[in-house]
């Protein structure tokens, strides 16, 4: 008798186990039915929820102000890579420093799921279409809304050979999506006829921008180059500074997910040439900002910017 009360309390722990894992099995078989999406960047992040909708869970590994140039993926983040059905990444060395695991990824899968589909945004793009440095591509290819548009039909495709049996919500929601971003392309079209073309002249931390400038008609010029791995130099601040302060150029900009203190360097060395130029603002260039301000979806975001540059270039 002694020996049977002893085991009624071991008796009952292991009850209680059993229905936890139980509870758990039954939660994860209620969420089965939904694709587990994994994204890298704050702007894919956004744009598989309006491609997927109610369909996917997205989990995005990087937050608003990462820098994706710089971002190294963490065991929980080629964990949850393993684990997902889909997976989403920009490419044109964008994620620079998570290739070889993006790559692994693309060829082997997981060993949890050999079925995972692997999309990269970028590769529904045209080679005539990419901007090449010195043979660098540069992969900020949301700063043309169009080639955002492609990008998008690249990623309701590859939802749609994950998950076949929504692929007609997949398609819907990809056309849905293509008329918020015509109505975007119209509008930073329309706010950039306020500034004349001789001041429509785009400085930043970095070459983010060369996408956005060959769209929408802007000369843009950046301090330190398309990946923020490469510093700016005495020599580059120099550089850059006797062009803004030789063109009068009316304000430069920074960037929400780089420091400051390279264009204040900039502005700094500008003023020394005998010419004040101003701070326009902060743009948001390799992630989008967050829900308070309305700026956490890249048309969010991108709206902000296209007010921002007006606003501080306008005569």
């Amino acid at each position: 008798m002694k020996l049977l009360k002893k085991r009624l309390p071991c008796l009952a722990v292991m009850a209680a186990v059993l229905l936890a894992l139980a509870a758990c099995h039954e939660e994860k078989t209620d969420r089965s039915d939904k694709l587990t999406v994994v994204t890298t960047t704050t702007m894919l992040c956004d744009l598989a929820g309006q491609i997927g909708g109610d369909l996917i869970e997205v989990r995005g590994l990087m937050g608003s102000g990462v820098d994706p140039h710089q971002y190294r993926a963490s065991a929980g983040d080629i964990s949850k890579m393993q684990n997902a059905d889909a997976v989403i990444y920009s490419g044109l060395h964008l994620e620079g420093k998570m290739g070889d695991v993006l790559a692994s990824l693309e060829k082997n899968g997981s060993s949890g799921n050999a079925n995972k589909k692997v999309i990269c945004a970028a590769r529904g793009l045209k080679e005539s279409e990419i901007i090449y440095n010195d043979g660098v591509p540069d992969p900020h290819i949301w700063f043309d809304v169009h080639l955002w548009s492609l990008a998008a039909e690249e990623v309701a495709k590859g939802l749609a050979e994950a998950d076949p049996e929504n692929e007609a919500d997949y398609k819907n929601n990809l056309e849905q999506y293509k008329r918020q971003l015509a109505e975007l392309d119209s509008y930073i079209r329309t706010k950039t006829e306020e500034i004349p073309q001789s001041q429509r002249v785009l400085i930043t931390a970095h070459d983010a921008f060369g996408y956005f400038g060959r769209a929408y008609g802007y000369e843009v010029r950046g301090l330190q180059g398309i990946s923020t791995a490469a510093e700016a130099g005495t020599a580059d601040v120099s550089r850059l500074a006797d062009f803004i302060a030789d063109n009068k150029i009316k304000a430069v900009f920074v960037e929400s997910s780089l420091p400051v203190k390279n264009i204040q360097a900039l502005m700094e060395a500008v003023r020394s040439r005998g010419f004040e130029t101003s701070l326009g603002g902060s743009l948001y260039s390799d992630s989008t900002g967050d829900a308070e301000t309305g700026t956490d979806t890249y048309i969010g975001a991108f709206k902000h910017n296209a007010d921002v540059i007006v606003q501080a270039l306008k005569p």
